[in-house]
């Protein structure tokens, strides 16, 4: 079931949302070569503690971090841990909070002084393709012209969108109905209606689609070893049209 949010619940997202971005924001800055994802993990800690709230993720399922750190080949969840990064790294950062009974959940990838060139155009098709996918989230449009949008801007560019691995609806819990595709055809689904609250997530290779579970239950990588790159906006679907409730500058 859908849950359809009153004006005052979207409020408080808006409150949820602000604290996730200015954490993932700090996190951005705070990647340097040398520093450890178990660091970033610290300081996402630190952060949403001062800020009233707490993780969405740690014990979510038994994750063990605060925050998802995902490095080159890593898609998604990635476990903070020991590892550092390093020159010509990409790494995925994964923020949930829950603030005031909420989630917000964002996501960004940064390049760490990547140069290689097709590597960088991967990560600028994941952001357009998130704003596209975000542009079609209006009332009287259907959930699968989201999901349509974000896939189309990943194939015309040549890279290839996981399926494994989706979007889904957000609000007191951190994973609520629908689940949102980063693929399909437009028109099916849900009728978006003002009210409804996404996080829409695209996750694009530069390889192959197929990825694969580590061991540890968590850590999902690119089968072929290429790299990820995982992009994450929370977004209320307003009369207005959409709005995206994770950015400083919300639009």
């Amino acid at each position: 079931m859908i849950i359809v949010k009153t004006a005052d619940e979207v409020e408080r997202m808006r409150a949820s949302g602000q604290v996730a971005a200015r954490v993932r924001d700090a996190l951005v800055r705070a990647v340097v070569p040398g520093v450890s994802t178990m660091d970033l993990d610290n300081l996402a800690r630190d952060l949403i503690a001062k800020a009233g709230g707490r993780s969405a993720f740690l014990g979510y399922r038994g994750f063990p971090g605060h925050i998802c750190t995902s490095v080159n080949e890593v898609v998604v969840h990635g476990i903070p841990g020991a590892q550092r990064v390093k020159l010509g790294d990409l790494i995925s950062i994964d923020v949930g909070v829950v603030y005031d009974g909420f989630v917000g959940d964002t996501a960004a990838t940064v390049m760490v002084g990547v140069t290689d060139a097709e590597v960088i155009r991967l990560v600028k098709v994941a952001e357009q393709a998130l704003a596209d996918g975000i542009a079609k989230a209006v009332p009287g449009g259907r959930l699968s012209d989201v999901s349509h949008a974000i896939e189309q801007t990943t194939v015309k560019a040549g890279f290839s969108v996981v399926r494994d691995f989706v979007g889904h609806g957000i609000g007191r819990s951190m994973h609520e109905d629908p689940q949102i595709p980063n693929y399909g055809p437009p028109g099916r689904g849900p009728k978006l209606r003002p009210g409804m609250t996404l996080a829409i997530e695209p996750m694009l290779n530069q390889g192959a689609a197929e990825v694969d579970v580590m061991s540890d239950g968590w850590t999902v990588k690119t089968r072929d070893g290429r790299p990820s790159v995982h992009v994450e906006h929370t977004v209320a679907v307003l009369e207005s049209g959409p709005e995206i409730l994770t950015c400083t500058t919300r639009s």
